[in-house]
């Protein structure tokens, strides 16, 4: 005979499972690691779209991942000490933030390193850049993730001022962010270098505070660069990637299984970066025209030769790992 339990006995078995399903839902929550990342780029941006719905979807049933954009959280150029200093898990960083700590990273900031998209997507996808990576790991405490591609810069000036060599920048106030490797590099374009929050340049521009700034084109459009300058010069003097990180400590409290989804979605950020720049690049200098600007190539030999000249010939240049600019060139 099969003795059926009483209601009171079934209720109080309901109970105990409900129970023991929400303590097991929430030890669940507990366990999923918080990153607390942080970003220059405003929320509005549609880079924070793809990050907030493509890396942040990607992580959401194993991490709590809080994003910050604008660099509400951090001021820009401080999120690595943030991170070192246990105050920050995440962020986007610039080649030039490690310098301090890393000089042999210079090389990457070196304007016209790269030929073309194709040839700076063969030198990352290789082992060329291992040694340097590791450098940064072990001295910075910082784990590398990926290097999403964030865009190609080019000279944006107020004015009508034909730009075609870099003689013609001199005397141009072009703001670069904050840090020597950033002022060298407009120092090589020719102009004066201006150092400016990235939140600040919109107006700077709008009042004349500053003549010009340089950007990738998706950038331009999406910080509204346009409606307060005159022209865009192509001079394509860096293929610019972040390099996204998180710091060594947080990547050592995962278990394998989390490392191996932080970093599958870092990857999936990082190709969804490409495609979207990619596609924004070839469609952008048709609507800068259409909002007026003057948008037009220099000369593009008298720029590369002349930016690599100063590059080659200044403190920078000794800082690099011996071999690996041919290494690079090789690729």
């Amino acid at each position: 005979m099969i003795i059926q339990p009483t209601r009171s006995a079934r209720t109080l078995a309901s109970a105990i499972g409900l129970a023991a399903g929400l303590a097991a839902g929430a030890a669940l929550a507990q366990e999923a690691p918080t990153l607390i990342y942080s970003d220059t780029v405003q929320e509005s941006d549609p880079r924070s779209a793809i990050l907030d719905k493509g890396f942040a979807g990607c992580l959401s049933d194993a991490f709590d991942f809080q994003p910050y954009h604008g660099a509400t959280l951090v001021k820009q150029g401080t999120e690595l000490t943030s991170m070192q200093r246990g105050n920050l898990d995440m962020a986007s960083l610039a080649v030039f933030d490690f310098y301090n700590q890393v000089p042999e990273t210079s090389i990457l900031g070196t304007a016209y390193l790269f030929r073309d998209i194709e040839h700076m997507r063969r030198v990352y996808d290789s082992d060329v850049l291992d040694d340097l990576v590791a450098k940064i790991e072990d001295s910075t405490g910082i784990k590398v993730l990926a290097w999403p591609y964030i865009g190609t810069r080019h000279v944006n000036i107020r004015g009508d001022r034909k730009v075609m060599t870099p003689a013609d920048l001199q005397g141009v106030k072009l703001r670069m962010p904050g840090g020597e490797g950033w002022q060298f590099l407009g120092e090589a374009l020719g102009a004066n270098p201006t150092p400016m929050a990235f939140t600040e340049v919109y107006t700077a521009l709008q009042t004349g505070a500053i003549d010009g700034q340089d950007n990738p084109l998706p950038t331009d459009k999406s910080m509204k660069f346009y409606e307060v300058t005159d022209q865009i010069v192509l001079t394509g003097h860096r293929m610019s990637n972040n390099v996204f990180v998180v710091s060594m400590s947080k990547w050592d409290s995962l278990s394998s299984d989390q490392q191996e989804r932080l970093q599958t979605c870092a990857d999936g950020f990082e190709n969804d970066m490409a495609d979207y720049v990619l596609t924004q690049e070839a469609e952008l200098v048709s609507f800068f025209e259409a909002e007026g600007l003057k948008v037009y190539e220099p000369d593009l030999t008298a720029f590369r030769e002349h930016v690599l000249g100063v590059y080659k010939t200044s403190k920078f240049a000794d800082d690099w790992p011996e071999g690996l600019l041919d290494k690079i060139n090789a690729n």
